[in-house]
């Protein structure tokens, strides 16, 4: 069988001598939604740190296009393709819109930069309306779509989102997932940790759900929505 597009592998490891992942793994193949979900302190977010090289794995690897990348720093990683948008601190608040981007573009050298730019402005429409204004001045939702917009500009091939929709209305999420939904359209991986379970599960290919740093259960996101034992422990019934 073909190897996953992206794959932490049995990993191992934690921030100090206790570990918080358990033989953790996951995966996603290109152009495909991963959802990592579980309870509170269950090591979602590690977990995806880990695949973006931010915590020493004592097992496991990670691999890319099926190359061995678990020795690089994340620095390293994102000239591989890789995107991560952090839950906090994902914006710089006192630059504009514009220049948040620009400095998403920081590791390119092609001339191309303010077509990627045009791109993300598509995608997120109100941003080209508030270009010039400091990012720290828009809503919480449209502070997400910066970020995100920032990691873009990288032209990523796997993006990484840690709680997108974490502090936003029920709309604003709604909104932010299609445009999670888009952006994986155009041939982009997408792995994210997210509260809100049974709305990701259900844009979701393929689902996650750790338990105290381990797979409790992976499936397809339909399959984990449809399974009781899910449902009734992770999903609210």
């Amino acid at each position: 069988m073909a190897e996953p597009f992206l794959i932490g592998e049995n990993m191992t490891g934690g921030y100090g001598a206790a570990d918080i992942l358990h033989s953790c793994t996951l995966s996603v193949e290109k152009g495909e939604i991963a959802v990592i979900v579980g309870p509170n302190g269950a090591g979602k977010s590690t977990a995806m740190k880990a695949v973006f090289g931010m915590l020493r794995l004592r097992q496991g690897q990670v691999r890319l296009a099926g190359e061995d990348i678990s020795a690089l720093s994340p620095q390293a990683r994102v000239r591989k393709g890789m995107g991560f948008v952090p839950q906090t601190q994902n914006i710089f608040a006192s630059m504009t819109v514009e220049e948040n981007l620009e400095m998403g573009a920081f590791i390119r050298n092609d001339a191309h930069i303010r077509d990627t730019m045009d791109q993300v402005f598509t995608l997120f429409p109100i941003l080209k309306d508030k270009r010039r204004q400091p990012a720290g001045e828009l809503s919480g939702g449209q502070r997400q779509q910066v970020a995100v917009g920032r990691a873009l500009m990288t032209q990523p091939q796997v993006l990484m989102l840690d709680e997108p929709t974490a502090g936003v209305s029920p709309i604003v999420m709604d909104e932010l997932f299609d445009r999670i939904i888009e952006i994986a359209r155009t041939g982009i991986s997408i792995l994210m940790v997210e509260q809100n379970a049974r709305q990701a599960l259900a844009i979701a290919h393929k689902g996650f759900v750790l338990v105290q740093g381990s797979n409790r259960y992976t499936d397809t996101g339909a399959a984990l929505l449809a399974d009781p034992e899910v449902r009734k422990s992770f999903l609210g019934g």
